[in-house]
């Protein structure tokens, strides 16, 4: 193997290496950028001064702003987000544990929305101005302007109270059938947006790679149409969208704090939301410090496979 060829995945380590501290800073400053005290906002109005003092110094705020930085940085490496002050529990734990429910839910998102725009995009190129390019064009464009806080609930009213076929929320019991079977609804409900915007992205870099010259030298070879268009034309296609692949991977994270409150998903999402009722902010430190390293880790490895794909872009 070539050293360049080590050399550059290295290197787009390197460079997300700012990134994560950015990232780590800015949840750091989170519980100092709340207006008013947190720690007063933590225990409520009717809290005596000495419980005050007690928490602020048991959170480590009555230190200097650096030595709090450089114990916060110490606890990061060192897997130590902190204890919640409602749950009374580790914050890594917390969301270790939640962790997994999100994870699989985006991901399961990311496969319905892939496995719908990829066909689509590709049949609406190939009937471009046709009855079924236009009738494709208005069905992603309802799933475009259909947020999820509507289709969720339209979805639990069809699916599980008028015709009964899935459960309403949960992640069921345990068992990987009911665990699927909770999964189906707040995946869909991720999953129809993310296909509305991935659809009209396949259809316009198909258009553009089957008016190409390689694809005209193709069909002079005599080469089949299938062949033509899945072999040589999706495949270029579909760089651009990989790109749009993990871009809307953080969209989906951010998209499964509503989706996971309407279906009682046991996610990150839906423990954020209760983090920030009860004023607990080391928990909410901690669930969107593990949202932005996941997201920061999807940009980088999309951005490793983009070159990749793509044999232009290695150099």
């Amino acid at each position: 193997m070539r050293p360049d060829s080590l050399w550059r995945p290295l290197r787009r380590i390197l460079v997300t290496l700012p990134v994560l501290w950015v990232v780590i800073s800015v949840v750091f400053l989170l519980i100092h950028l709340v207006p008013g005290d947190p720690i007063v906002q933590m225990l409520g109005e009717g809290a005596t001064a000495a419980d005050v003092s007690s928490l602020r110094h048991s959170y480590g705020l009555d230190a200097p702003l650096g030595q709090q930085y450089t114990h916060y940085w110490h606890g990061v490496l060192h897997a130590d987000l902190g204890q919640s002050l409602r749950l009374h529990d580790s914050v890594t734990r917390l969301v270790l544990q939640r962790y997994p429910y999100t994870l699989a839910l985006t991901l399961a998102a990311l496969l319905i929305g892939v496995a719908l725009s990829i066909p689509a995009g590709v049949w609406s190129a190939l009937h471009r101005s046709r009855w079924q390019d236009r009738t494709l064009g208005v069905v992603s464009l309802v799933g475009l302007s259909f947020p999820n806080f509507a289709l969720g609930p339209i979805l639990i009213l069809f699916f599980s109270i008028q015709l009964g076929w899935l459960p309403v929320s949960g992640a069921g019991a345990g068992d990987p059938m009911s665990f699927l079977l909770h999964l189906i609804l707040p995946a869909v409900t991720l999953g129809l947006s993310l296909a509305a915007i991935l659809t009209r992205m396949v259809r316009t870099a198909m258009l553009e790679e089957l008016n190409q010259d390689y694809i005209r030298t193709a069909r002079a070879k005599g080469l089949t149409e299938s062949q033509v268009v899945y072999r040589h034309a999706l495949r270029n296609a579909l760089i651009p969208v990989l790109t749009v692949v993990g871009l809307q991977f953080g969209s989906l994270l951010a998209g499964a704090i509503v989706t996971e409150t309407i279906f009682s998903w046991p996610g990150i999402g839906r423990l954020t939301l209760s983090a920030i009722s009860n004023r607990d902010y080391a928990l909410v430190q901690g669930c969107i410090l593990a949202v932005g390293l996941t997201y920061v880790g999807v940009n980088l490895f999309t951005d490793i496979a983009y070159t990749v794909a793509n044999p232009r872009m290695r150099g």
